[in-house]
This record gives C-alpha cells, sequence and structure tokens, in this order.
C-alpha cells in the first residue's frame, strides 16, 4: 500500500486524522479572505484610483520608465507577481518533500504575505508604486503558502475522502470570506459616521485582510504534523533544493498523464483566476457600479460559492470529479459570455452574474485540487503541488496580461472580458482528454470508486 493511503488512514487514528483535517482547512478560512477583500474587492479599484491620480494628462504611469496605462496598473501587477511566484514555488516545494518540514515553509510564507497585505494599509495618495510592489511580495506569499498546504491533503484525507476534504476547505474560505466581507460593507457604508473616509474604510478593509490571514494561520500550525521527508536527516540547502527541483522536472516526464492534465489546468484555471481578480474593475470602471453595489455582490458569490463548493463535491462522488469539473468548465463559458453583455448602471444584472459566478468558482477548484492529489506520487506531494500552483500561477500572468493588453488597445474592459472565453473552451478540450484513471495508476495510487 502507498505512503499516502498510510499516512491518511491505518497509520492514524480517526480522531486524529479528523483533527488534523479540520485544521486543515482552517488555512483556507485564513488565507481566502485576501483572495475575497484584497484581490477580488478593494484592491483593484483602490490601487487603480491611485494610478490614475498619479497618471500624465495622457492617462499614462511609468513604472521603471515604463510607460503604463493607469487602468491596466493593477492587471499587470499581477502578472509580475505571478511571474515572480513561478520562480519561488518550485523551490519551496522541493525543500519542503525533502526536509519534510512543510509548517515552517507555510508558517513563514504565510506571515511574509499577511504582513504586507497589512502595509497596504500606508497606500494612500500618489503611492502606486508602493502599492504594486506589496501587492507582489503578499502574492508570492500567498502563492508559496499555497504550495505547502496543498500537499498536506494526500497526508490527511484517503482517495475516497479527497474530493469532499477539498470542497469542504473551500467552502470553509468562502464562509470566512463572507463573514469579513459583511463587516468590510459596514464599514465602507458607515465610513462616514465612524468618521473616516471612503479611501480609508479600503484601507481599513484591506489590511484587515492581513491581520485575520496571520491570526487564524495559527490553527493549521498547531494542529496539522510533519512527515518524514525523502532526505530527512540529511543537511538541506538551496542549491540541493534546486538539484531536487530539476530532479523533478525530469522525472515528471515518467507521468505524461498527469502533465496533461496539468496542461489542461493551466489554461482553465487561467481564466478562472483572471475573472477573480478583474471582476471588480470590470464593475466599476465598465459598468460604473458603485464600491458598495460591488462589495455586496461580492458578497453574494462568497456565500453561493460555500454551497457551490459543497454541492459539486456531492456531485463528483456520483458522477466523478472529472465529469464534474467538465460541467463546471461549461457553466464558466456561458456565465463569462453573458458578462460581455450586461448593460451599464443596471446592479441587477450584475447580481444575476455573480450568482453563476459563485455557484460553480469554489467546486471547479476545490475538485481540480482533489483530483490531481490523486495523481501525484506518493513522497513527492509538495514537489508536485508546487508544479500544480505554477500550473495555476504560471499561466495566471497571461490572462491579466491579455485582459490589460485588451483594455490598452481598446479601452474597452468589454473587450477585455470576452477574451477569457478562450482559456474556458480550450481547457474544457484539453481536460476531456485525460485518462484520469489510468494517470492514477501510472503514478502508483489506489483509484478511488470514482474519479
Amino acid at each position: 500500500m502507498s505512503a499516502v493511503v498510510t499516512d491518511a488512514g491505518a497509520g492514524d487514528g480517526t480522531a486524529e486524522r479528523r483533527r488534523e483535517q479540520r485544521g486543515w482547512y482552517f488555512y483556507d478560512w485564513a488565507n481566502s479572505v485576501f483572495s475575497t477583500s484584497v484581490l477580488t474587492v478593494f484592491l483593484g479599484p483602490y490601487l487603480t484610483g491611485i494610478a490614475k491620480a498619479a497618471a500624465d494628462a495622457e492617462g499614462f504611469v511609468h513604472p521603471l520608465g515604463i510607460p503604463v496605462r493607469a487602468g491596466s496598473f493593477f492587471a499587470y501587477a499581477v502578472s509580475a507577481s505571478v511571474l515572480l511566484s513561478v520562480l519561488v514555488m518550485p523551490l519551496a516545494g522541493a525543500i519542503a518533500d525533502r526536509t519534510g518540514r512543510k509548517k515552517p515553509i507555510l508558517g513563514v510564507a504565510a506571515y511574509v504575505g499577511a504582513g504586507a497585505t497589512s502595509g497596504m494599509f500606508f497606500l494612500e495618495g500618489e503611492r502606486y508604486l508602493l502599492g504594486g510592489a506589496l501587492l507582489v511580495v503578499a502574492n508570492v506569499g500567498f502563492a508559496v503558502a499555497a504550495v505547502i498546504y496543498n500537499a498536506f491533503l494526500p497526508q490527511i484525507a484517503g482517495p475516497e475522502e479527497r474530493d469532499a476534504v477539498s470542497s469542504r476547505g473551500w467552502a470553509f474560505g468562502y464562509a470566512a470570506g463572507s463573514i469579513v466581507l459583511v463587516g468590510n460593507l459596514a464599514l465602507f457604508l458607515g465610513h462616514d459616521s465612524l468618521g473616516v473616509t471612503e479611501g480609508s474604510a479600503a484601507r481599513i478593509c484591506i489590511a484587515s485582510a492581513g491581520v485575520w490571514w496571520a491570526v487564524f494561520t495559527i490553527v493549521p500550525l498547531r494542529r496539522l504534523r510533519e512527515r518524514p521527508g525523502t532526505a530527512a536527516g540529511e543537511r538541506v540547502s538551496l542549491l540541493s533544493g534546486w538539484r531536487q527541483l530539476a530532479e523533478t522536472a525530469r522525472e515528471l516526464r515518467r507521468y505524461r498523464l498527469t502533465m496533461l492534465f496539468l496542461l489542461a489546468y493551466l489554461v482553465y484555471n487561467d481564466g478562472v483566476q483572471t475573472v477573480i481578480t478583474q471582476a471588480s474593475v470590470f464593475g466599476s470602471e465598465e459598468l460604473g457600479l458603485d464600491q458598495t453595489t460591488l462589495i455586496s455582490a461580492i458578497l453574494l458569490v462568497q456565500v453561493l460559492a460555500v454551497a457551490g463548493a459543497l454541492l459539486m463535491g456531492r456531485l463528483a462522488q456520483h458522477y466523478g470529479a472529472k465529469r464534474t469539473i467538465l460541467g463546471s468548465l461549461a457553466a464558466w463559458t456561458v456565465t463569462v459570455a453573458a458578462g460581455y453583455f450586461l448593460p451599464a448602471g443596471a446592479p441587477g444584472y450584475f447580481f444575476v452574474l455573480a450568482a453563476g459566478i459563485g455557484l460553480v468558482m469554489g467546486g471547479s477548484q476545490a475538485l481540480s485540487r482533489s483530483l490531481f492529489s490523486q495523481l501525484v506520487p506518493p513522497g513527492k506531494e509538495a514537489e508536485f503541488f508546487s508544479l500544480y500552483e505554477v500550473s495555476d500561477r504560471g499561466t495566471s500572468w497571461l490572462g491579466p496580461l491579455v485582459f490589460g493588453l485588451a483594455y490598452q488597445l481598446t479601452e474597452s474592459y468589454r473587450a477585455a472580458i470576452i477574451s477569457l472565453l478562450v482559456f474556458f473552451v480550450l481547457g474544457f478540450v484539453l481536460l476531456l482528454r485525460v485518462p484520469v484513471e489510468r494517470a492514477a495508476k501510472a503514478a502508483g495510487n489506489p483509484l478511488p470508486e470514482r474519479i
């Protein structure tokens, strides 16, 4: 029996395993607020406003002497953070697997990201460069911590329960996002009565996400257990980490079907991530919706995403994760296409679109994570999940870049949003071609009843 099954099953008592799983859920609870309050709701419009305040007469800012339209600066900053993440994540994964010390790496990455997010409280005036720099640091910390966090999934859950465990984790995250957004909305709507400006309220909401992230990261750090690494007891340096990474890249050639899944995920998830990070900019700049409407719509997304993640987890038990993900990609395609036709100044239609996104977002992400965990060779969890996150982040620079270029060339966010359809359509076609049962067997893993 594989090491993965031993870790998640017979080697642990049921009570201890459940305790670890509950601790694991809490990292989704901790870090999802960054995705929701910072990337999805507040930072895009706020940083875009700061960039516009610093722009010249033609509407351009000039970071490092490069002319950038102010409306594209946020999208480009997201792209830069993703490219840097791609360089750091695989190294962190390789070191984590060799040493077996996942928790310290998780903690350092999480607290660097949380600290940079809290530092956004000082983002005001024309400090668009400070905002871009803090966004890069926070997003890199978020990405590295996600690699290590995801690598715990095969160790705490057996093959039959991973879809459910992964879906519960995402549900925890969206529940936290909903709770914090309710507080954000109350602060934002009542900022006059509290004696703070609208900009100050936005900065408090952004910085509070960093505090939330830092506080609740304590729970998984206390409850998760370390497992022996592949080089336990050996001295591991950055150089040995790079060597291990090169070995993993060579070894991946032996798992061509896993590579095919990564390619499919790389494509369709880029569309998902770009919609998440750019939706508030589209709503504010193209549709003319105010910040209160945007926060309310994102809150609706979070609430429905909890139900959507749990519902799609149940569907996966009956139809398998692959078929359920394919269905979600079809729904994503219809939803994004509908966004192109939304009339400006009509929040009701935007709420309908938000409801559609919420119902499919959490489930497609949760099931992609659990499906990939079935395709990972035992003992290589962090290394292969670093490649998974590279597939997540590695093209997530391309979606925002395409979005930003489409706006720069057309000055229309409608053209930018419709350009994302190709990611969902192509991702559907590629995933359809992945024989997931053969891929799991080739990785040396036992098959669940449905995959």
